[in-house]
């Protein structure tokens, strides 16, 4: 354990009497290494999670060799420990490069190894060890046993390495792209488990052909010292796309609003719909389809097809018990109203304490959520699993526009994750499928108000009736996908239970999603925090 002291500093040197193979056995280098430089290092990284908390102290909690045929890279684990009393892990690879011009922004010790001087940097800039992982991950047998597991999909056949590049900015991994062909992503944050991703793509590949995400074609695991099995990276063909559903739908959105002026549209005057009641494109008015478009509604219902096909892939599993579907019980109630009761609070207290950030419709709605939190309170407690017919089934758990690609005219769903805040634990948890839906829906009421937000001087209409439209169009979208998804869902015999009780999760899912938002835009960009408000707004008042 080394507490960080600020004594080192990256124009030190340090010279080991040891060889590269041996040098994480030399205690003086681990030391050295674990030092604030590190520290500092890390809080540079797009991919690190701790950038809002103080470092107290970083462990090397786990190390082990990828190499092949002499040449040797360590993958190290690291345990960053935080002031605030709390941990987290990350994959680390690292190589030593002698080369004074090689990776100059991504350096984390200068050290000299037998007097020869060079640089500890993050493997992953090296093509000689992209190249290295790629290869054995190729020639990966059918049951791996050592402590480094690579293995292969039965889809990756007469491959050889030709290329390598970064595929670009992430957050919180980072993905090598493969002959322009495969991506296999380096998972960073990394948990005692197999990672949801790579559990849910290999399931969703190999077990169920589900044509509609990239398939799985490799992973690398590893046995931790506690014989956990953890996720390292994960390896899944590209899919060759036109970005994500999210910049598809704000320029759909754009041209929606456009057409109020362009055809001189009375927003007042259009025929108006329930909220969540289901309607095929036939039920929807002329003068709506003349205002939004055909080929968007048929958009989104080849989504809501898209979305009930992967809800029925992950809900018609009978032997591996990680994905068989399960029935709502006294256990899940009461994980789950503890996981709302605790988020509702925390979001109770930070609207109190940003009040003076919001105005107009935000303060007003702001202050409506804070004049209703019994009631809200009440529907989180109001979840009564005896009167639930339906199934809880594994579900993507953070499914918005943005994990969405758009290829073809079709669409593609990928990065199975898991909700960020989420323990890797509850990740896994069966959930009602309508918790997907109701992340989507979500999406698309931000994706409405992102739009009119981003081009508002452009419309030339009022901001109210701007919102009158936004609301308007969001009831018929969703409308539409949910006739769609559950007429999808139905036919496979998946049981989302009746109406009734659909209507009742979807809305407590929504409410969730909507309360689980507001944290983070009072925190980020209070000006949007009318968008969960308004979500939270329509749930509790209809």
């Amino acid at each position: 354990m080394t507490e960080l002291t600020g004594e080192i500093t990256v124009e030190q040197t340090f010279n080991f009497d040891t060889n590269w193979e041996a040098l994480l056995d030399n205690r003086a280098f681990v030391k050295a290494f674990l030092s604030d430089v590190l520290g500092n290092y890390m809080l540079k990284q797009r991919w690190y999670g701790g950038k809002a908390s103080n470092i107290k102290y970083i462990e090397l909690a786990e190390y082990f060799k990828i190499q092949q045929d002499g040449e040797v890279y360590f993958g190290l684990i690291l345990e960053v420990n935080f002031v605030e009393a709390f941990y987290q892990h990350y994959f680390l690879p690292i190589a030593f490069v002698t080369d004074d011009n090689f990776a100059k922004k991504d350096r984390i010790l200068p050290i000299s190894i037998n007097n020869q001087k060079g640089y500890i940097i993050d493997a992953v800039n090296l093509e000689s060890f992209r190249k290295l992982v790629f290869e054995r991950i190729l020639t990966a047998l059918p049951k791996d046993t050592t402590k480094v597991q690579y293995h292969k999909s039965h889809l990756l056949n007469n491959v050889v390495y030709e290329t390598s590049r970064f595929m670009g900015l992430e957050q919180s991994n980072t993905s090598i792209v493969y002959n322009e062909n495969y991506v296999l992503k380096f998972f960073r944050r990394i948990y005692a488990d197999k990672n949801p991703d790579y559990e849910m793509s290999r399931f969703l590949s190999e077990k169920k052909e589900f044509k509609n995400t990239p398939p799985y074609l490799g992973s690398i695991n590893i046995v931790d010292s506690e014989e956990n099995n953890i996720t390292i990276a994960l390896m899944q063909q590209m899919i060759p796309n036109e970005g994500d559903a999210w910049e598809y739908m704000l320029k759909e959105f754009h041209k929606v609003f456009q057409n109020i002026g362009q055809k001189n549209i009375d927003i007042n005057a259009l025929p108006n719909t329930v909220l969540y009641q289901r309607l095929t494109v036939n039920d929807i008015p002329a003068q709506i389809i003349d205002w939004v478009g055909l080929g968007l509604f048929l958009k989104i219902q080849k989504i809501a097809k898209r979305t009930a096909e992967m809800h029925i892939a992950l809900g018609s599993e009978f032997e591996e018990t990680a994905f068989t579907p399960a029935h709502f019980n006294g256990d899940y109630t009461v994980w789950l109203k503890n996981r709302m009761l605790y988020q509702f609070q925390n979001r109770l207290n930070i609207i109190e304490n940003n009040l003076d950030k919001l105005e107009g419709l935000s303060l007003e709605l702001a202050e409506e959520f804070l004049d209703k939190k019994n009631q809200i309170r009440k529907r989180f407690l109001s979840f009564d699993w005896t009167k639930l017919k339906s199934e809880r089934i594994r579900i993507h758990g953070d499914y918005h526009l943005g994990q969405i690609l758009v290829h073809n005219d079709d669409f593609y769903i990928l990065d199975f994750e898991g909700e960020p805040e989420s323990t890797i634990r509850d990740r896994k948890v069966k959930q009602p499928a309508l918790k997907d839906v109701a992340g989507l829906f979500r999406s698309f009421h931000y994706a409405i108000y992102g739009t009119i937000f981003n081009n508002f001087k452009a419309y030339n209409i009022s901001q109210n009736d701007l919102f009158n439209a936004g609301e308007l169009f969001y009831r018929y979208l969703t409308s539409l996908f949910l006739d769609t998804y559950i007429t999808e869902i139905q036919e496979a015999n998946l049981n989302l239970g009746y109406n009734q009780e659909r209507i009742f999760i979807l809305k407590y899912c929504l409410l969730e999603k909507a309360v689980y938002e507001l944290g983070y835009e009072l925190n980020s960009r209070p000006q949007w925090a009318v968008i969960p408000l308004k979500g939270i707004s329509n749930i509790i008042n209809h």
